[in-house]
Formats: C-alpha cells, structure tokens, sequence
C-alpha cells in the first residue's frame, strides 16, 4: 500500500510540473485566419484612401462656398434667399453665365441702378432666338418672332415691330436705322426734318403697285449708275435738274456713226413724261414722229 501511494505521488508531482503536458505541434498556415488579409485587405485601403480624397475635396468646396458667398454667424453676407423665389445680391457680384428659370425677371432695387459690366466682353442677354447684345461702340438687338418694349409703370408700347397692328416709328432719340431689307407700304419723315437713305452698295426700291417718291425736295446722289424701271410710264412731275458732270460727252469724237455705240437721248415732254431718242447725228433733238408728246414736247 506504501509502495503504491508513493508511486501514485510522483505521478502526480511529474504530472502538474509537466507544462507541455498535451501540446501538440501546428502548422500555422493551416490555421483558420482571421481579418481582412490579401486582396481584400488592398481593396479596403482603396476605399478608405478614397473616402479621404472625397473628404478633402468636400473641405475645398466648402472654403471655397464660405470665401465666396461668406456665410457667417450672422447668415449669408454676399446674397439673400427669400421665400418669393426672390434672390437677391447684397455686394458686387463676378459671374460668367447666368441662367434664370421660365418667365425670371433681372432687377435692380427701386433707388439704385443695376450695373452690369463686361471685362472686355460684350454683355448678352438671350431668351430662345431673341438676344440682346451690349457691346463698347453697339448695341444690336435680333429676333426671328419680333420684340416690343413698354413702360412697366403704364405699360404704353415705346417701340413695336408687329406693323400689322401698331405703325412703326422710330423711338426718341434714335437717328438712323440700319437694315438690309424692309418691307412697308410706307417710308416717311417728319416734317421738319429731312429723309436720308444711304447705302454702301446697291440699293433697289421696288413696289409691286408702283412707287411714289413725294417730297419738297428730291435729291439722288450715286457713284454708278440709275435704273428705272416700269411697266408703263415713269413720270416726273416738278422741276427736274440733272448735273452733267458724270454723264458721258461726245466731245472726244465723233462716235455717232460707230458700230460699237447705240447712244439715246433722254427726252421730256411738258407733263413730267420722259422717253427717249435713239441718237443718229449731231444736234439731233427730240422732234421725232413717234414722241408721245404730240404737239408740245
């Protein structure tokens, strides 16, 4: 029994002083790993590296709205934003397009004028087809479905081109129109002032029932030549002046008789009706047997 207990004590004693009692040895690399290893872990720093650069873009804009438009403790310094729909600049503005919503209005306080200036850029304003264009030396104005302008205080049409309804008159303090083509039954001036038309080129006055130029005075003054044409007679009914200074002479020589040369002479009966002579022979008049004149010529 002695002999027993103390072989049953020194079991005991190696037993708890043996620590690696049980280990067996792992291979690591066969273990089951935990966290985000590999790929997975490279695609985790991607998204993490580019939640940062979206924060410090974010950080940007938000200076960059904070320096602009300066929101402060007391709400924004630069601009309002009412409940209308209504927004409203406190300072001066720098801004390149602007573009309002359907049917906006841009406006200026009812004491101060609204300034708007171009740095070396004309100032546009474009609805659809119709644009407003300010430039240094011009202003022009085109439009493919017309434009009106009225006082906004009583609504009165200033300037209108819708001529079947309203008559068109040029606005105060506009001297001269500037066009390419006109169609009107009319074209007058007051009676204290005189009617002027100029033109670079060639200028062709056309009436499909007949033109009538009336006037105290009547004046043409071209560089080339004068047209007129009519289906059945041109008259003239005034006293007419024609100054010989540009018309051709035929004190060079006798070029009557040559075959390069068809000349006529321009005729006027007392009635304002002109014809014309085909030139034969010098000192040749208007007496001919087929004038229109009859008897007086």
């Amino acid at each position: 029994m002695r002999e027993k207990a103390v072989e049953r004590r020194n079991v005991n004693k190696e037993h708890n002083s043996n620590f690696k009692a049980g280990y067996i040895p792992i291979d690591e690399d066969r273990l089951h790993k935990t966290g985000l290893r590999g790929r997975k872990g490279n695609l985790a720093i991607c998204v993490i590296v580019l939640l940062f650069i979206l924060a410090v873009i974010n950080l940007l804009i938000t200076l960059v709205i904070w320096a602009v438009i300066r929101i402060g403790p007391n709400g924004c310094d630069s601009m309002e934003f009412h409940e209308s729909g209504l927004l409203r600049f406190k300072q001066v503005s720098d801004m390149g397009v602007i573009h309002p919503l359907y049917k906006s209005t841009v406006g200026g306080r009812r004491n101060e004028n609204l300034v708007i200036t171009g740095n070396n850029q004309p100032i546009v304003f474009q609805q659809g087809t119709t644009k407003l264009s300010v430039e240094k030396n011009k202003t022009s104005i085109t439009s493919d479905i017309g434009m009106q302008f009225f006082d906004p205080r009583t609504h009165n049409i200033l300037f209108s081109t819708d001529y079947e309804t309203h008559e068109f008159h040029l606005p105060s303090g506009v001297k001269s129109l500037n066009v390419q083509k006109a169609s009107t039954e009319r074209i007058t001036s007051n009676a204290t002032s005189d009617l002027n038309i100029k033109v670079d080129g060639r200028a062709i006055v056309r009436g499909n029932e007949g033109v009538f130029i009336m006037g105290k005075t009547i004046e043409f003054h071209m560089g080339g030549d004068v047209e007129l044409k009519a289906e059945n007679s041109i008259i003239l009914n005034g006293t007419v002046m024609v100054s010989p200074t540009r018309l051709p002479s035929s004190s060079s020589g006798d070029q009557s008789g040559s075959g390069d040369w068809v000349r006529y002479k321009l005729c006027m009966c007392a009635d304002g009706t002109l014809f014309k002579v085909q030139v034969t022979g010098h000192n040749m008049g208007c007496q001919v047997s087929d004038n229109p004149c009859g008897n007086t010529h």
